[in-house]
């Protein structure tokens, strides 16, 4: 299994997998970065302002750091560019313009103008859905592309945009150090193995 497939399967768990060293590396540098000063190597400058206020509404600051703390952004730019094959990197670009272009049907502006309060309404336009309508989702996006309708394109490349944004913005919340060391449970130097520890006793999940 080379690299690129390691870093999926670790994204598809959105948990708490020890990641890669290579992918530590990527999330301290991302890290390094100020929000308003980074350059984004996949993302244009539409994506880069809708895509930050998406971290933030699917993972916004409360009494713990949200995603934009932890410079999820930067690190959804760098793993699009890096670990997406060509074909999901056209995918991706295909479906932000079909959601790009919904957004401006609905507000009548452009989506590099957008704010916070429109863009959690029409997320949650494709993300509130009824447990039927969620399967149909879920099932049309394990389809391969020559398998979906001409009718249903548009919104298989728009969800396999979000989805992405979603999966890679939980990936690299929960990996990141920050939240490893002040969210999550961490201790470097662990102590003995106890099997059987009542949950009640554990607390929060562990990062190591």
């Amino acid at each position: 299994m080379n690299r690129r497939d390691i870093i999926k399967g670790l994204g598809l768990t959105f948990g708490y997998a020890v990641a890669a060293p290579s992918v530590l590396s990527l999330l301290e540098s991302c890290s390094t970065k100020k929000e308003d000063s980074w350059e984004a190597v996949f993302l244009n400058g539409s994506e880069k302002h809708y895509i930050s206020l998406l971290v933030d509404i699917i993972l916004p600051a409360t009494d713990t750091p949200g995603g934009l703390e932890v410079n999820l952004p930067q690190f959804i730019d760098m793993m699009s560019h890096d670990m997406l094959e060509p074909d999901e990197q056209e995918i991706f670009k295909e479906g932000s313009l079909v959601f790009s272009q919904r957004f401006k049907d609905k507000f009548n502006k452009d989506i590099g103008d957008s704010n916070r309060d429109e863009l959690t309404e029409l997320f949650a336009n494709y993300f509130d859905l009824e447990p039927d309508v969620q399967s149909k989702v879920l099932i049309r996006q394990s389809m391969g592309l020559d398998q979906i309708e001409q009718s249903e394109m548009d919104d298989y490349k728009m969800y396999s945009c979000l989805i992405q944004i979603r999966k890679l913005s939980l990936f690299g919340y929960f990996t990141s150090e920050k939240i490893g060391k002040e969210v999550l449970n961490f201790d470097p130097i662990p102590g003995r193995y106890d099997p059987c520890i009542p949950v009640a006793d554990i607390g929060n999940a562990w990062t190591i």
